[in-house]
């Protein structure tokens, strides 16, 4: 509390006023504040706790995680301290068993589900269910990774063998690598074996004689950060143009209907780098931290790219949406492949492993049906995608006319309006949330995606053998 002119005005207050001179809600600003707050953290523990023990270093992250929960959430981030415990308890009693992985990824799915069903609201909630979808994985990851360290290794990927774990980490290295301030509110996800690597001293060597972390990583962290700052005022500034309320607005229904289809593509790409702004602030305070070594290049040049969640050059290079898919929120994207997709093997089918990830992402990120909607339209688009490359690959004519100067230009320019206007249209739902709400930004265009794409499979045996081309068509009727 402070004094101000004889009345009482409360952090609160302040924060309140702050985030109404800035144009943003109030828990946004808290978020981004304790994003920033970890670099501060992060020089502290550069200068008084590296290298020291790790049972201080392991504290010391579950001090600082705790503090900007709280700030953020109030007592509620007491149910992330619930489920830790919980699924400690289940790892504890069951071992490494496949039946404590299963229990560990019911437990934690349903309880995160809870807390959406309990605070969702028509908007996008920054609430104690933020950071604990973040939480969800890590812990669901954990009990996956205890249970590969019990297999037969013969059995396991590359991957797997990495970070599987042969005896379970104590609570206190758990609840580290739980609030571990550089990822607890919003990621990135990394392997709890990588954590007590980086905290025993086993993951770099770089540091200098007198027992300091490397300048290359502070350097690292304050570009990256600077990088995300770059992407946040262009969100700030972009959105004061074509805003949520806008994009739902006669004004925008008005428009002349390329305009429109424009409109929806920059509009969702600007939310996209409200997500990329976040993550490469994260990225840099994972980098000052140090976690995010990732051995050298070809040069000898130290990497600090360990815990990269989006990768600007193919994001913004992006004329497929695969690009997308590899380049965007990318720690996430590797958890399900490695957790979901490829466990889902036994079904025999790449289209059904990738369906039901993709509706586990759904659920992982709430109810409201504008995030079905939103990985529905990723799915049958990354199958169309898929399915129709072959066929325009096997065009030779096609591919000597498009690879010529001029026309790959052309062609580049036409996939970048593809990509750009298709992940808008796409991005829409996950937005908006509600149908009421993008149902009719979809009925301005016509529901030109839904008619595009989920006509696909109906017409594709039709239309593939003219893509392919005449000649093609009949040399491969002869094979």
């Amino acid at each position: 509390m402070i004094e101000v002119e004889g009345e009482r005005v409360t952090t609160a207050t302040m924060m309140g006023g702050l985030a109404n001179y800035l144009g943003c809600a109030e828990p946004a600003l808290r978020l981004l504040i304790s994003i920033f707050l970890g670099f501060p953290f992060a020089i502290i523990y550069r200068r008084m706790l590296y290298k020291k023990p790790p049972c201080i270093q392991h504290i010391y992250f579950i001090v600082c995680g705790l503090l900007l929960g709280f700030w953020n959430f109030g007592w509620t981030i007491g149910h992330s301290a619930f489920a830790l415990c919980a699924t400690y308890l289940i790892l504890f009693i069951l071992g490494g068993t496949t039946l404590s992985v299963l229990i560990t990824f019911i437990f934690n799915m349903a309880y995160l589900s809870y807390g959406y069903w309990t605070t969702t609201t028509d908007d996008y909630d920054i609430k104690w269910t933020m950071p604990h979808c973040v939480l969800t994985l890590r812990l669901i990851g954990l009990a996956f990774n205890y249970s590969d360290g019990h297999q037969d290794e013969s059995k396991l990927s590359i991957n797997q063998k990495k970070v599987s774990l042969k005896v379970l980490p104590s609570f206190l290295e758990v609840a580290a690598f739980v609030y571990f301030p550089g990822s607890f509110l919003v990621g990135p996800q990394f392997s709890i074996k990588s954590y007590l690597d980086y905290v025993n001293g086993n993951l770099v060597e770089c540091g200098s004689k007198d027992n300091k972390p490397s300048h290359t990583s502070l350097e690292a962290g304050i570009n990256r950060a600077i990088i995300g700052c770059i992407y946040l005022a262009i969100y700030q500034l972009g959105s004061s143009y074509v805003s949520d309320q806008y994009m739902m607005s006669d004004e925008f229904y008005n428009e002349n209907y390329i305009k429109r289809l424009l409109l929806l593509g920059l509009w969702g790409r600007l939310h996209l780098y409200k997500y990329i702004s976040c993550w490469l602030l994260t990225e840099g305070v994972c980098m000052t931290f140090g976690l995010s070594y990732n051995g050298k290049d070809k040069n000898g040049i130290v990497k600090w790219d360990g815990c990269k969640n989006v990768d600007l050059w193919t994001f913004e290079n992006a004329t497929q949406f695969n690009h997308y898919i590899l380049s965007f929120n990318m720690n996430t994207n590797h958890w399900c492949a490695e957790y979901v997709y490829k466990r889902l093997k036994f079904l025999g089918s790449r289209h059904a492993s990738q369906f039901f990830t993709l509706l586990f992402l759904a659920v992982w990120h709430g109810f409201h049906s504008g995030y079905y909607v939103t990985f529905m339209m990723e799915f049958i688009i990354m199958y169309f995608e898929k399915d129709i490359a072959p066929a325009l690959l096997k065009n030779n004519q096609l591919q000597m006319t498009i690879n010529s100067f001029p026309s790959n230009i052309l062609v580049w320019f036409v996939m970048k309006l593809y990509t750009l206007v298709f992940m808008g249209y796409s991005f829409c739902p996950f937005i908006l949330l509600s149908y009421t709400r993008y149902v009719g930004v979809y009925s301005s265009v016509y529901w030109i995606g839904h008619l595009v794409f989920f006509s696909y499979p109906l017409i594709a045996p039709f239309i593939k053998p003219i893509i392919r081309g005449k000649n093609n068509s009949q040399r491969l009727h002869r094979d």
